[in-house]
């Protein structure tokens, strides 16, 4: 079990929760001096930087943009003195990507891992009434022992760079919201729920860990606020009669009221919003609540302007709406898990997430996008740091699945992102990762991993693993663009026959496909990058989506151009995005919408 709760931090009559959230002390630590000279009792100078954000695109310098090494922050707390009696923490919803933790110059926590919150027990260090220091030391450099991987290089001026295995900016900093939590000595610290539906009616098993040993009783409200279920008990159902269901872009959303009782007097209560439904793979169909559902939607990143991988609540809103517009229904979470309230605005507007542990650049290639449909291998499970990378990965797993178990949008766990698969030496690392997987989830969801282009029917050696197969495919792109499409289309075509022949019976979606596209580009006849050859390439595409029976899913490469590493292939990143950065559609939007609004949601079901 985990050492600290990953539950959302929330106000209840018995928890406090205070955003840390607005201008930090900021500090860069070019010569890693900043523990021998005393930096974690408070940072010199007076720069200041906004927590949530990367710090990158900030700044006008490229020293800092291209910054590999060690970051510093510090703000102050002030922790009210009827705190005393409480446990109190600070929580990070994440810090990239690793991070130690000091109060009042005292080491409190520390973390590895980008992308996944983490606690600091601060209860016995702090001054209660009392302003209190915090300092955050944050490394951003890459290894092949952590996800995600990469190298980090000394250039022969003595700077360091990172150089990833992934073709997304290496962002770095406090990415998403801090806060200081107060909870009781006695507090909800875990919860487990599946669902049963039949007829009307729908039962939800539910599991509550708790700190102590007093009683618990839980109530289920209605949107209304009408009380649809009681039970009392660590472990129980929760019986619900005339169960309103979360559909497909239909969300419902119960209030689940958890309280520790003693008697009359409430030790604590946590409130989570829950939907009532049901996910499956059977045969080639996806199933929620029993019913097929083909798949619309996109791969995206966290990433915008200025704030680059930060969270940012109006890019949030703004992303949905245009999902919303699109026709879509669903995302991954690529490459790593979101932020928190993202799952939340997704179960409240009904939309299917494919959530993604960080584990991407397990293939060793500054550009596995077109060496991998070279043929290139690169034995990347065979290396002496691979055990340290699967424990770094596991770890990540149990972050994630317990920290997303029970929101209504997370319908399947995406477990790798494009790894080297062709090797031997993978086979037992997948089996260890998508067995930890089914053991972590409750609701036991499908299981999956993006293949690259070069893990074929007759090169994969583990895609018996995935319980629904997720291709990354770029016929047409970066094999054979431009006059050579059709054979590119041929190409396609072939996989797909190959595919089709194992008789696999389990469901294909397409976790990436696109061109890249420059906005300002049009020209007849078309030529890649221009949007007239975007819009052919998907038209191809897509027509070979519906010629196969078993494909239930397609999941565009991306949903907004984004920042990655500079480079030849890369036009001040990767601009595959339907839409621009700033979130303005490009001339495929529009043939995208009259796709999916088209498409019934239980289309080739």
């Amino acid at each position: 079990m985990l050492e600290h709760s990953m539950l959302y931090p929330r106000m209840t009559a018995a928890r406090r929760a205070v955003s840390l959230d607005g201008m930090w002390k900021f500090r860069l630590d070019e010569k890693s001096e900043g523990e021998a000279a005393g930096w974690v009792d408070g940072l010199p100078g007076m720069e200041r930087i906004p927590v949530p954000a990367s710090f990158q695109d900030f700044y006008t310098s490229k020293d800092v943009r291209e910054y590999a090494g060690d970051l510093w922050y510090e703000r102050e707390l002030f922790i009210p003195g009827e705190w005393e009696g409480k446990k109190v923490f600070v929580r990070f919803g994440s810090a990239t990507h690793r991070a130690q933790v000091y109060v009042n110059g005292v080491k409190v926590a520390e973390h590895e891992g980008g992308f996944l919150p983490f606690c600091a027990d601060v209860t016995d260090v702090v001054r209660y009434n009392a302003v209190n220091r915090l300092v955050v030391k944050v490394n951003n450099e890459l290894n092949v022992a952590n996800i995600p991987c990469g190298t980090t290089v000394t250039l022969s001026n003595g700077k360091k760079m990172t150089k990833p295995y992934f073709d997304f900016f290496n962002y770095s900093g406090l990415h998403r919201s801090v806060h200081l939590v107060a909870l009781p000595m006695e507090s909800v610290f875990d919860l487990d729920l599946t669902y049963e539906i039949e007829g009307t009616n729908a039962w939800v098993s539910y599991r509550v860990a708790t700190t102590g040993e007093h009683a618990v009783q839980l109530s289920l409200l209605d949107e209304e606020g009408r009380q649809a279920a009681y039970a009392e008990g660590k472990e129980g159902v929760l019986e619900v009669k005339d169960a309103r269901l979360w559909q497909v872009r239909d969300a419902y959303l119960y209030r689940l009221v958890i309280q520790i009782v003693d008697e009359d007097e409430v030790l604590d209560e946590y409130v989570q919003e829950i939907g009532i439904r049901t996910v499956e793979v059977k045969g080639k169909d996806i199933l929620i609540n029993g019913k097929p559902v083909y798949l619309k939607g996109f791969g995206k990143h966290e990433d915008s302007d200025v704030v680059g991988r930060g969270f940012n609540i109006g890019v949030m809103k703004r992303d949905f709406e245009l999902m919303k517009w699109i026709g879509a229904n669903s995302f991954r979470t690529s490459h790593y898990p979101y932020s928190e309230e993202v799952y939340q605005m997704a179960d409240r507007e009904g939309f299917l997430i494919i959530d993604e542990v960080p584990a991407v650049g397990l293939f060793e290639s500054m550009m596995n996008f077109m060496e991998a449909s070279t043929g290139k291998t690169t034995a990347f499970f065979e290396k002496e740091t691979t055990p340290a990378l699967l424990a770094a990965h596991l770890m990540a797993l149990e972050e994630m699945i317990v920290r997303d178990k029970n929101h209504p949008s997370v319908i399947m766990w995406s477990l790798l992102n494009e790894p080297e698969t062709t090797s031997d030496a993978a086979v037992p690392y997948f089996k260890e990762v998508f067995d930890r997987a089914r053991i972590l989830d409750p609701q036991k969801r499908p299981r999956t991993f993006a293949l690259v282009m070069n893990s074929l029917p007759g090169t994969c050696k583990c895609y018996p693993f995935s319980d629904v197969i997720a291709l990354n495919r770029y016929y047409g792109w970066y094999v054979k663009g431009g006059y050579e499409i059709d054979d590119a289309m041929e190409a396609f075509r072939r996989e797909m026959e190959a595919w089709k022949a194992l008789e696999l019976n389990r469901p294909f979606i397409f976790t990436e496909y696109g061109a890249d596209t420059l906005v300002s580009e049009h020209k007849l006849p078309s030529v890649m990058w221009s949007q007239e050859y975007q819009e052919e390439y998907l038209c191809l595409t897509h027509a070979v989506f519906d010629s196969y029976d078993f494909i239930r899913g397609e999941l565009i490469w991306n949903f907004a151009d984004f920042q990655t590493t500079e480079g030849i292939m890369r036009v001040n990143g990767n601009k595959k995005g339907v839409f621009t950065r700033q979130r303005q559609p490009k001339s495929v939007a529009y043939l995208l919408r009259r796709r999916w609004k088209e498409l019934p949601v239980d289309y080739k079901g």
